[in-house]
């Protein structure tokens, strides 16, 4: 079959929740996938950063396929010899005592929304059923019904109500000051991204996150960071929060937890924290299975053994040097933190995006006028150079 046969069976037996280029990948490998009539094309997007670790990575493959051989599914009713190995991992690279297995980053997210409301009756002392969480405007933190409950985003929140909004304030983000106005006495955590990325790799002013951990301290607070696509070395950092030097009470990963082979996210959190839930109030029949255990060591260990953290921060630095030297009138501005790159134009995005396509490179807009550019961390200086002789290209093109 052809490309627009595939894309003609999707649509007419898929559910229209997405608005994808018209691509139809067959195979993949680094940073390359190839569609369905042999096409290459850079990838840009990294699956929203779940292959931080580039595309069938050998060693991950070769791991996957391992433990298929032995387990893929044990009932959290029993223990399997992978999971211990993932929690003593996390431990050691970001120093948090516990971690809370489960799939999905918006699992997670609501995993980290139970966690911090049971803290707050139980060591924090709120009354039941009156703990507040404060978010921050443009957040994106999954699309479940509780959290597109607090998105400002009408795409996200539009015609899924009602909603329990008073839960949920919301503070202009990356005004700490605006945020200190929200505190109340049933105040129980503020959520935040540290770098927001479906906004458009947002990044705050300098000691924002200083000052929301401040406040969060003298308050009583509990300080969460979802760190599910700024994390794990796609800002240039293990943790994009560690640019300020904070630590959260709370930090959310998935995503490139398990470099695309298999959903894992997690919640890592102190046992003062981690500890308010007991056994049968919370879980997942997946969660923390040995299949993604085993993935997901593996995948923490590529981050460390190939310096992955370390390139994207060198060469997302090469990368927006390279997008800030091209000379066009659409474009307002470039911004990033590591392999994480918002190429902000005065105009739509999309028709850059397919024309992008036909020129071989694969990447996404966002809120109308961004395009994110996020290769797998495993990216060479020379693909990049590639890439943005594509760009200008493109961008060229269209200023006429």
């Amino acid at each position: 079959m052809k490309t627009q046969d595939y894309i003609n069976i999707e649509n007419e037996f898929g559910a229209h929740n997405y608005h994808p280029l018209d691509v139809v990948v067959h195979s993949a490998e680094r940073c390359w996938v190839t569609d369905v009539e042999g096409k290459k094309y850079l990838d840009c997007l990294a699956a929203y950063s779940a292959v931080n670790q580039g595309h069938c990575h050998p060693k991950l493959f070769k791991t996957f396929v391992e433990q298929a051989t032995k387990v893929t599914l044990t009932s959290r009713a029993f223990r399997n010899d992978q999971l211990p190995r993932l929690y003593q991992k996390l431990n050691q690279m970001t120093g948090y005592e516990m971690s809370l297995p489960m799939n999905s980053g918006a699992e997670a997210v609501e995993s980290a929304i139970k966690l911090a409301r049971r803290w707050a009756y139980d060591v924090k002392g709120i009354e039941e059923n009156k703990a507040e969480i404060i978010v921050a405007t443009g957040n994106f933190h999954g699309r479940t019904s509780t959290i597109v409950g607090f998105s400002d985003d009408p795409s996200s929140f539009k015609g899924f109500g009602p909603y329990c909004t008073s839960a949920f304030p919301m503070h202009e983000y990356g005004n700490a000051e605006d945020l200190r106005t929200k505190i109340t006495p049933n105040t129980a955590a503020v959520l935040i991204e540290p770098i927001q990325g479906e906004g458009g790799v947002v990044i705050p002013p300098d000691g924002y996150l200083k000052e929301v951990e401040k406040i969060c301290h003298e308050n009583n607070v509990l300080f969460i960071c979802d760190e599910i696509q700024a994390g794990l070395g796609r800002s240039g950092k293990l943790f994009a929060h560690y640019y300020e030097g904070v630590r959260p009470d709370m930090v959310i990963i998935g995503k490139a937890l398990s470099g695309g082979y298999y959903p894992v996210s997690a919640v890592l959190a102190d046992k003062k924290v981690m500890l308010v839930i007991h056994p049968g109030e919370h879980g997942s029949t997946f969660g923390g299975n040995p299949l993604g255990a085993a993935v997901a060591v593996k995948a923490l260990e590529i981050l460390e053994e190939e310096d992955l953290i370390e390139r994207s921060n060198e060469l997302g630095e090469y990368f927006m040097t390279k997008l800030r030297a091209i000379d066009s009138p659409m474009i307002d501005f470039v911004r990033g933190r590591g392999l994480w790159i918002g190429f902000v134009l005065k105009t739509k995005a999309r028709p850059y995006c397919e024309m992008l396509k036909e020129e071989g490179i694969l990447c996404k807009e966002t809120h109308v006028n961004i395009i994110r550019f996020a290769p797998p961390l495993v990216i060479t200086k020379e693909e990049i150079d590639w890439a943005v002789a594509k760009i200008e290209k493109v961008v060229k093109s269209l200023d006429k």
